[in-house]
């Protein structure tokens, strides 16, 4: 069947090719009668060792429904067999599947070899493109490694360099020497932390005043909660919340001047408690801050007492957790903001008591 088949295509690419040449040729040229006499020749040829294929093809057929299979045969037997094949193929006359000289087969052959060879040679171009794409970039990288160990070997070395000249000047000094330069060395640093500290608590109180104080106010009147609603200002402050947390009409809120002055300061000493200077028996000074920061300002107040308790708490305790907490008298919108924010955590059997987290450790989910 395989012979059958292989014939066929064969003859197939035979006389497409002559149907091709035909037409080209009734295009734009005369019919070359040799051509077609070769071409007629090829088929008779091919058909007939067809014929003489399928024939031999049929009696091994019969001659293994009779006999059944041959026993399998050894290497050895299979290369004599071969070779007494080809001897026998080489010695007759004429010698079989073989063009005539004229035959134009091997050319078609030849033609259907190079298309292939081509056809493959573009399917393996496609594929080492893409691969050879991965190996640039796997090479940049390699190279952008080279280049950071370089970078880090230069500053290694530097630093060797750097501490090796150390070790020589401090050989040349003397214990009192070394510890003065010490001493200074600790004293800059300390001075860098203390400025360090200083512009973090002036952004900090920057912060409360301008952002979070308002914030808490509003949370702590019984409004949202901190974050939920940010573009608060001081005539919202003014005008409180209802019930549900929304904020009231301002006009409706609106009294007489002393009247919604005198109600708007007991409301805030009501929840923040008096100004401590008044706390404290003294009478306050002429000098007062515009009433619409009153609330923010309490609130922002409260914010920044706390935050120092918890500090200094934090410090005294000298790294013992259950010595940190400060104790609180209400749970306040500072504190729950605290401890939403993670800075802070309640103490577990008492809601009384909060303290710093331990940023040492890791956060409780």
């Amino acid at each position: 069947m395989s012979t059958t088949n292989n014939s066929n295509t064969m003859e197939g690419i035979i006389q497409g090719s002559t149907a091709t040449g035909s037409s080209n040729g009734s295009a734009g040229r005369v019919k070359d009668p040799v051509h077609e006499a070769n071409l007629e020749r090829t088929i008779r040829e091919l058909k007939r060792m067809t014929a003489e294929a399928e024939a031999t093809l049929n009696e091994l057929k019969q001659n293994i429904a009779q006999n059944g299979p041959p026993p399998p045969l050894s290497p050895l037997s299979s290369m004599q067999l071969l070779t007494r094949a080809y001897t026998s193929l080489s010695e007759s006359d004429p010698t079989p599947l073989l063009p005539f000289p004229d035959s134009v087969l091997p050319a078609l052959l030849a033609l259907r070899k190079t298309s292939q060879t081509i056809t493959q040679t573009n399917s393996y171009l496609s594929s080492s493109s893409t691969s050879l794409d991965q190996q640039k970039r796997h090479l940049e990288d390699l190279k952008t490694e080279v280049r950071e160990q370089k970078e880090l070997q230069q500053a290694l070395q530097a630093r060797i360099e750097a501490l090796r000249q150390g070790m020589e000047t401090r050989k040349e000094m003397t214990p009192e020497e070394v510890a003065k330069e010490e001493l200074e060395k600790m004293e800059q640093e300390r001075n860098k932390y203390d400025e360090e500290t200083k512009k973090l608590v002036r952004e900090l109180n920057w912060f409360i005043e301008e952002y979070l104080g308002p914030l808490l106010a509003a949370e702590e009147m019984g409004g949202p909660v901190v974050g939920e609603m940010m573009d608060l200002d001081a005539e919202d402050l003014e005008a409180g919340f209802n019930a549900r947390g929304k904020l009231k009409e301002a006009r409706a809120a609106k009294k007489v001047d002393g009247e919604e002055g005198d109600g708007r300061q007991t409301r805030i000493d009501e929840i923040w408690g008096a100004p401590k200077d008044q706390q404290d028996g003294r009478q306050p000074g002429n000098g007062k801050r515009k009433r619409e920061r009153d609330e923010a300002s309490a609130a922002g107040a409260e914010m920044r007492s706390l935050i120092e308790k918890l500090l200094n708490k934090s410090m005294d305790a000298g790294g013992d957790s259950s010595a940190a907490y400060v104790r609180i008298e209400r749970e306040t919108a500072a504190a729950r903001f605290l401890v939403r924010s993670k800075v802070a955590v309640f103490h577990p059997r008492d809601a009384t008591r909060l303290r710093l987290v331990d940023f040492g450790r890791e956060l409780d989910d």
